[in-house]
């Protein structure tokens, strides 16, 4: 099975090249999907290698989508272009798809641990807040899932482009464990640890968006 990995960046300059060589032993193919950087993202990622292709102007949700359709892998790794996540683990988690056992593999940062989730008042609603979807997805599929909000993922792209993704921020992650619950396909995690991003501040503003992750919770419960 041929392995894409996909990087979803936006203004990532500091941060691609490196990211895109600790994931160059583990994948057929480097898939950059770029949201427009204003900086030189795209360049550096092209002289690093990787085949770049830009998203659609919609938010990560958008760009997942586009890797998905651009990818020509059979499996499909995402990992974030902020440093956060360790390539290292990329075997780990597309094992069991190899092997039958899983359709989609999550890297749970509830197993591994997290320097990002912990701190201060913001990233504590944040943990709260993915607990409480995370609790309520596994109450209502029958699953004993720990995160449902990590970008660090594998999936089958043939389940990824059958399952209808549609969310086109951040939402996209938990869209996706429930859509591939609903339509019976099988969720493994593995351990995997989140480090604190290299460069930058995080483009999440927990209270701005917590209402789409509400409301994307429950349009796709059922």
């Amino acid at each position: 099975m041929k392995i894409s990995i996909v990087i979803p960046t936006k203004n990532e300059e500091r941060s691609i090249k490196e990211i895109i060589e600790q994931c160059n032993p583990y994948g057929d193919e480097i898939l950059v999907v770029d949201g427009h950087s204003r900086d030189l993202t795209r360049d550096i990622a092209q002289e690093a290698g990787a085949r770049v292709v830009l998203d659609n102007r919609g938010g990560k949700g958008d760009g997942l989508r586009v890797g998905l359709k651009e990818a020509k892998g059979d499996i499909i790794v995402f990992i974030d272009a902020d440093g956060s996540h360790d390539a290292n683990d990329i075997p780990e988690i597309i094992q069991p798809i190899i092997e039958g056992k899983a359709d989609l593999v999550v890297g749970s940062r509830m197993r591994g641990g997290s320097d990002e989730l912990h701190g201060d008042i913001g990233k504590f609603i944040r943990i709260i807040g993915s607990d409480i979807i995370t609790l309520t997805i596994n109450y209502r599929f029958g699953v004993r899932l720990t995160d449902s909000q990590n970008g660090f993922r594998a999936i089958r792209k043939d389940v990824g482009l059958k399952i209808g993704l549609k969310e086109d921020i951040f939402t996209i992650e938990q869209e996706m464990i429930m859509k591939t619950l609903k339509h019976g396909y099988k969720i493994m995690e593995i351990p995997a640890h989140e480090y604190s991003r290299k460069y930058g501040d995080s483009n999440i503003v927990v209270w701005k968006v917590a209402h789409r992750y509400v409301w994307c919770l429950i349009k796709n419960l059922f």
